[in-house]
């Protein structure tokens, strides 16, 4: 299994780069956000999956785990190939996914070429619980590990003050946006969340 490769990009095509290393040039598939940060010339290291099928054998890679790691979850999905995958992260950032993902937006994820409202649902319904709090709204490296884990465990303040919001008559997504805004939200109650997020609002 190939983790990484560490070379010079010779070549950003549509949808793939070619990433030279020791004289072998890898064909990389890669996402469109990706690309876009990609230069010709420049030292990268793209972080990599060796897809493998009965037709043939591809590598796909980004240029962080984070982005790597959402890849495999998206492949993970009934119906959604490395394509599609490769869809969303060329429309979606990581955490604009998790954000679509924990507030049950299709439309969103239906930006995407190759995503119907079905297969939005489902990939918001196998998604939910494997992206978590700390996907949209972030947990410090240098946090100490056991606050880290009270926060994340707050997940259902968050959840609740979506449902209080949207019961104001604001969309998830509104929602959502107004809670990242506050400082700590993860570790609020609900009460003191609600009242934080609706001045990010006003």
């Amino acid at each position: 299994m190939i983790g990484y490769i560490k070379g010079t990009v010779e070549e950003i095509l549509s949808d793939y780069i070619l990433l030279e290393n020791q004289g072998i040039g890898y064909q990389v598939y890669t996402s469109g956000m990706a690309l876009n940060r990609l230069h010709m010339h420049q030292e990268q290291k793209m972080y990599t999956y060796l897809h493998v099928r009965e037709d043939g054998v591809a590598l796909f890679g980004f240029p962080t785990t984070e982005e790597l790691d959402t890849f495999k979850l998206l492949i993970g999905v009934s119906g959604v190939g490395p394509k599609v995958a490769l869809s969303v992260l060329s429309t979606l950032s990581v955490q604009d996914l998790a954000l679509a993902v924990m507030a049950g937006d299709t439309k969103a994820i239906t930006k995407a070429n190759g995503i119907g409202a079905k297969g939005a649902a489902r990939l918001i319904m196998e998604l939910k619980d494997k992206l978590q709090v700390e996907d949209v709204f972030g947990v410090n490296d240098d946090t100490d590990s056991q606050a880290s884990s009270a926060d994340l465990s707050n997940g259902d303040s968050i959840q609740d003050t979506v449902l209080a919001l949207v019961s104001l008559g604001y969309s998830d997504m509104d929602a959502i946006k107004a809670i990242k805004q506050v400082p700590g939200a993860e570790s609020m109650d609900s009460e003191t969340l609600l009242k934080a997020a609706l001045k990010k609002i006003f």
